[in-house]
């Protein structure tokens, strides 16, 4: 929830804060949506969404690394709950347009690629490929060569938004999750408490044994040492076994007796030995109890 109202002290640089926001690339009279926190905004723009996202104030920190940095700087100073619009040229927002990074690739050089191996793989105008640990998109392709831009895919565009800043994120707690967010995602799955000094992460089922969460995790935790200053960070991964199930109605499996010792009489043949003595029984009515054997005769 945000922790300030609207009238209070403008944001500065490396604040937590709840965002809303809308960004548009805009090139003489066309324009695209970049990203927005808006559901509606989204559909009526056809914006192709990641399985999983939520719209809504997105935990932000300003002057971090999500937004380009001429953007991340144009947020410095915003009043909480009012909504401001601004726009950037493209030195501001994603960079000119470098015609340097458009390069050529023989069709044989794609067609190795570990994308292109896949059963469903497909190669068209538009398809991203990553090229000696660069990501770029297909401009244009024949039968033998393959165009190839490895520029941002909003350079050289201005870049027109909208934002309002819901409140500043101040419980240390929501800070460790926001953080998680930024870093990682998921971030209102995972449980955080802090006591003594000592921030305690519980890592929730999804991530445990998700790669993305083990990459991400060192950079989490040396966010939440530089904000929180913290004397201790414990990760907690809780793993519980399954215990199966009987069916319903199933009643369990006789014990089956245990055999007699070797040597020992027959369950139905009495001991050898004196018969017991009728006085041994017990005062609860039980059977009597069997007398102890004579001892042998010198």
């Amino acid at each position: 929830m945000p922790s300030a109202a609207k009238g209070a002290k403008p944001i500065e640089d490396g604040d937590l804060v709840r965002l809303e926001y809308d960004l548009w690339a805009e090139t003489g009279d066309r324009t695209e949506l970049v990203d927005t926190t808006h559901e509606g905004v989204a559909q009526e723009a056809n914006l192709k969404v990641p399985t999983g996202y939520t719209f809504g104030p997105h935990p932000h920190l300003i002057g971090g690394e999500y937004f380009p940095a001429g953007i991340e700087s144009a947020l410095v100073g915003l009043p909480i709950g009012d909504e401001v619009e601004k726009v950037f040229p493209p030195a501001e927002a994603f960079g000119p347009r470098d015609p340097k990074l458009i390069e050529l690739f023989g069709m044989h050089e794609i067609e190795r690629l570990p994308e292109m191996r896949r059963d469903d793989a497909t190669l068209d105008i538009g398809t991203v490929l990553t090229i000696r640990g660069r990501r770029g998109r297909v401009v244009t392709l024949t039968a033998a060569r393959v165009r190839v831009d490895f520029n941002p895919p909003f350079a050289g565009r201005t870049i027109r938004g909208k934002f309002r800043v819901d409140g500043r994120i101040d419980e240390p707690a929501e800070q460790v999750r926001a953080l998680i967010d930024l870093t990682y995602g998921h971030g209102p799955e995972f449980g955080a408490d802090i006591a003594d000094g000592v921030v305690t992460v519980r890592v929730p089922d999804r991530s445990k044994f998700d790669l993305a969460w083990a990459a991400s995790k060192p950079r989490i935790i040396d966010r939440i040492r530089s904000r929180l200053k913290p004397k201790s960070i414990r990760i907690v991964e809780e793993y519980v076994t399954p215990v199966a199930k009987e069916p319903a109605g199933k009643a369990p499996p006789a014990a089956e007796p245990a055999s007699p010792p070797e040597g020992a009489p027959p369950a139905d043949e009495p001991p050898a030995g004196p018969a017991p003595h009728a006085t041994g029984a017990h005062r609860s009515g039980g059977r009597p109890k069997p007398s102890p054997p004579a001892p042998d005769a010198p």
